[in-house]
Order: structure tokens, then C-alpha cells, then sequence
């Protein structure tokens, strides 16, 4: 699991897959969460504006899985 910092309260889905370089622009969030299966702790999501704290864990199908750390 890569672990992915913050410092910040949290981080939106879509500041998150940039961070993660799942994706290489913010605009791509919008399209990228309706066509690829992320989960959050284990829960489908597809909304580019929840916010992700530290020790939420994020699976993006084809990328991996990652941890929100507070750095």
C-alpha cells in the first residue's frame, strides 16, 4: 500500500488521484471518478469533492491502493 502525504485537514478525491498521479490534471477528475471504481475504506465512491482524511485508504482500480497519511 503507498502511503500518499498530506498537511492538511484533508484533501478532496480529486486533489488526491492528482497527488497520486492516477490522473495528470485536475480536469481529468471529473470523467476519471464516473469511469474507473475507486473505493474509499471499502465503500464505492465516485464524487470528486469527498474529502479523504488521514488513515483513510483509497483503492483505485488499476493503480493500487494508497493510505492518506498526515505528513
Amino acid at each position: 500500500m503507498k502511503q500518499i502525504g498530506i498537511n492538511t485537514d484533508y484533501i478532496t478525491l480529486g486533489q488526491f488521484l492528482k497527488l497520486s498521479d492516477c490522473i495528470s490534471t485536475g480536469g481529468q477528475a471529473k470523467f476519471f471518478v464516473v469511469d474507473t471504481k475507486i473505493e474509499v475504506n471499502g465503500q464505492a465512491e465516485n464524487r470528486r469533492g469527498r474529502k479523504l482524511v488521514p488513515q483513510d485508504v483509497v483503492t483505485v482500480e488499476g493503480f493500487g491502493q494508497f493510505e492518506v497519511v498526515s505528513s
